[in-house]
């Protein structure tokens, strides 16, 4: 077996093979599952679609991350309208010159809740597909807190950048200030600033980002995305909130879950949403739950009490990565939407950036 760092020195069979291969493995798989699969063999076929429906987003994010490095910024899936012209609802390629009374966290509308015993986790009785880290269900205490009615905005973070919060140690941990300074961290991942002068002869800084669309000018409205950990911290700790906890997040969305936008609609846009755009606009209390971008917590990736690991190989599915990992709620435009479960719990390291992840703070 090829170690996982190695596996680029072999070369890969041609795609002609792969497809081939596939086709072989589908058409026995169908045929199986037309003769009747036993239980065990059902579950663990579900599964695998399962986990198959995860890595057609890490395609996206990984697909996006190579691109990326093109100096041309190619367009992998255009749209009719491009991204932009669907999400600015008439804002322009701004500068960066924003008022930071009119973008700073202080503006946050925050939806109050009195906590108290609650239980979070899933109901294994319940009908639908679930992950073993998703159980058992059980019951947490959480303290009277608030949290934000919407995402941060991209015109947000500009004012975070904007007032030296990648230059301010006091606002990092100790190792997100080590790797922010490795890395050279300065705004989000794919952002690319662009200096230009006004009629008046005045230093302008716009921004763009580059998304699967290719390279479009920045939508200061839409959620920020492909942040880390760690900035979502640095963030938080900047607006004098914090980032909430996994039992906050679900115990506040428990009956705020509302329609998502199919990746395969017509109508579907492969870029976070602002939020009068968002799928979930109609509903009254907390917006962009799901839909958008993942949603950092402050809870480590750790097994909830009384999580068993499965028997054989399925065990280590799971259970293998609840180390040094932090939890993400909610999900991402490029999630399939049965995924969209309230009880989801994605995880990812504290300093990785490439995927669809964005910030809701909680105080």
């Amino acid at each position: 077996r090829q170690p996982q760092k190695k596996r680029g020195l072999i070369s890969r069979p041609s795609l002609q093979e792969i497809l081939d291969y596939r086709q072989e493995i589908d058409e026995a798989l169908l045929s199986a599952i037309k003769t009747g699969l036993n239980d065990p063999l059902l579950v663990l076929v579900t599964l695998g679609i399962s986990h198959e429906e995860q890595h057609q987003e890490l395609f996206l994010m990984d697909i996006l991350f190579n691109l990326s490095h093109n100096p041309l910024y190619p367009v992998c899936y255009p749209h009719k309208q491009s991204i932009h012209q669907i999400a600015c609802s008439g804002i322009k390629p701004h500068n960066a010159q924003i008022s930071s009374n009119a973008a700073n966290a202080d503006s946050l509308e925050m939806k109050n809740y009195a906590g108290g015993l609650v239980q979070i986790g899933h109901e294994a009785a319940n009908s639908g597909f679930y992950f073993d880290n998703e159980l058992p269900r059980h019951q947490v205490f959480i303290a009277p807190f608030s949290l934000a009615r919407q995402l941060i905005t991209n015109a947000q973070w500009i004012a975070f950048i904007e007032d030296g919060g990648y230059h301010n140690v006091l606002l990092w941990l100790a190792d997100g200030w080590k790797i922010a300074k490795q890395e050279q961290w300065e705004m989000p991942l794919y952002w690319q600033p662009s200096d230009s002068h006004d009629n008046n002869g005045s230093l302008v800084k716009k921004y763009f980002v580059y998304q699967l669309d290719g390279l479009q000018p920045l939508n200061l409205a839409a959620p920020v995305c492909h942040i880390s950990f760690f900035e979502a911290d640095a963030f938080a700790r900047w607006a004098g909130k914090r980032l909430p906890t996994e039992a906050e997040w679900e115990f506040a969305a428990a009956n705020q879950a509302g329609p998502e936008r199919p990746l395969d609609s017509e109508d579907a846009v492969l870029a976070p949403q602002p939020a009068n755009n968002s799928p979930t606009t109609d509903n009254p209390g907390l917006q962009q739950l799901h839909g958008q971008v993942w949603q950092w917590t402050a809870s480590p990736y750790v097994a909830y009490p009384g999580f068993k690991i499965s028997a054989g190989a399925v065990g280590e599915y799971n259970g293998k990565f609840m180390n040094g990992q932090y939890v993400l709620r909610g999900s991402s435009f490029a999630t399939a939407p049965h995924h969209s479960r309230l009880t989801y719990r994605n995880f990812f390291y504290p300093h990785q950036r490439w995927q669809f992840s964005g910030v809701r703070l909680a105080a």
